[in-house]
């Protein structure tokens, strides 16, 4: 699937959807914007992992970890589980996992700059 083809021949109806579809991207973006945010995301593609691993993995505090999980689960990037008294933390879908590739092969891989 390719960009869409915007000119005078684009509806109404079609500028309309291709408008709430940017809002539903920016809202997205906006989500992962954030350095500590985007850093959760990057330890979630490779599974799930509690709070408390992630308190480690990232060198934050557990109330800093909570803020970034609350911000990402309420935009629907990722999903708890609850085990006893762990909360267990996993992508919520297939979107953060194809963004932090391409942001990862953008700025981290061979042909970064």
């Amino acid at each position: 699937m390719g960009l869409p083809k915007i000119d005078e021949s684009t509806t109404e109806a079609e500028i309309e959807e291709i408008a709430a579809k940017a809002q539903d991207a920016a809202t997205f973006l906006k989500a992962i914007s954030h350095e500590g945010r985007l850093m959760i995301l990057c330890h979630l593609v490779s599974g799930e992992k509690t709070v408390t691993e992630l308190e480690r993995l990232l060198s934050a505090r557990q109330a800093a970890v909570s803020q970034q999980l609350s911000r990402l689960r309420l935009e629907g990037l990722v999903v708890p589980r609850r085990e006893g008294k762990a909360i267990y933390y996993s992508l919520a879908d297939d979107r953060p996992r194809k963004i932090i590739e391409l942001v990862y092969e953008l700025f981290c891989g061979d042909d970064a700059r």
